[in-house]
């Protein structure tokens, strides 16, 4: 059994058609179908129906594909450790983030960028739910969020904590306050974050405990124009303090209890962390 065989069935099991497999893998159709034809002879049973030009996962595949995937995970980890021992002079560095922390991400970027230049960063803006998904497949070496709950999968790194805000216009009458009760935001037009965002289900959750019912009259998915909607004082919105760093806005500290959010670091625990992800980690 050999790598290569397993990473070419991992591939057909996620697109379920061999010719777009090979066509990912830049091989022809007859050597994917050789290797795997290979990989079932030698376990000595069938990992996939072929049904005409149709394939889908027997019982055996479907069971196969997890240890497949963990030999091919181990693999890209020892290499990963091979590259680490050469003084982060090349390598990559894959980071998600929600859009509330992008300030402390673009200043720990530039000071790591400036002590190891030959480190390629890509970066990914998502909402929690998208950015966790991509960890899980292991698309991203760890992502910044704000936490929402424990689960045994992850490792955290708490950064700091954030008061939950009103964010209004700058002119806004209530610009001037320096905190504000939930129920009296209630009486507002708001326009909010649209499901998915970790934010919006931090303050859903709190209203229904305090069975309050918000005036919402737009939802959307981009924090960029929700807050550019916010600047023309028909519209508040309900942000941590940290998502908001412009002088067209104010921002008022909601009282009550539990309104902070805890920025966090958030990886895939027992998972080789790459010696950059640390380094860029004590840069946060």
């Amino acid at each position: 059994m050999e790598l290569r065989q397993l990473k070419y069935f991992l591939k057909a099991k996620e697109l379920l058609n061999f010719t777009e497999a090979s066509n990912h893998l830049n091989i022809s159709q007859s050597t994917l179908s050789q290797q795997i034809k290979q990989l079932e002879e030698e376990i000595g049973i069938p990992l996939f129906n072929r049904i005409g030009k149709r394939i889908t996962l027997t019982e055996a595949g479907l069971l196969f594909s997890e240890f497949a995937f963990q030999s091919v995970q181990k693999s890209n980890e020892g290499l990963m450790m091979m590259k680490d021992l050469n003084k982060l002079n090349s390598g990559s560095l894959s980071i998600g983030i929600t859009y509330a922390l992008r300030h402390l991400l673009t200043k720990a970027l530039i000071a790591f960028s400036r002590q190891y230049p030959k480190i390629k960063i890509n970066i990914v803006f998502g909402t929690t739910s998208e950015l966790i998904e991509k960890l899980n497949t292991t698309e991203l070496d760890f992502i910044l969020t704000f936490k929402e709950s424990y689960e045994s999968d992850y490792d955290y790194h708490s950064l700091f904590f954030s008061p939950m805000t009103l964010v209004v216009a700058k002119d806004s009458e209530f610009s001037k306050l320096s905190s504000i009760a939930l129920k009296d935001i209630m009486k507002l037009p708001l326009a909010l974050p649209a499901k998915g965002y970790s934010t919006i289900q931090f303050i859903k959750g709190i209203l229904k405990k305090e069975k309050l019912e918000p005036n919402v009259l737009i939802e959307i998915n981009d924090i960029p124009t929700l807050l550019e909607l916010v600047k023309t004082g028909n519209w508040n919105t309900i942000l941590t303090q940290v998502s908001v760093d412009d002088p067209d806005l104010a921002t008022i500290k909601i009282k009550g209890k539990n309104m902070l959010r805890e920025a966090t670091i958030i990886s895939l625990k027992n998972m080789y962390q790459k010696k950059s992800v640390k380094i860029f980690q004590e840069f946060l």
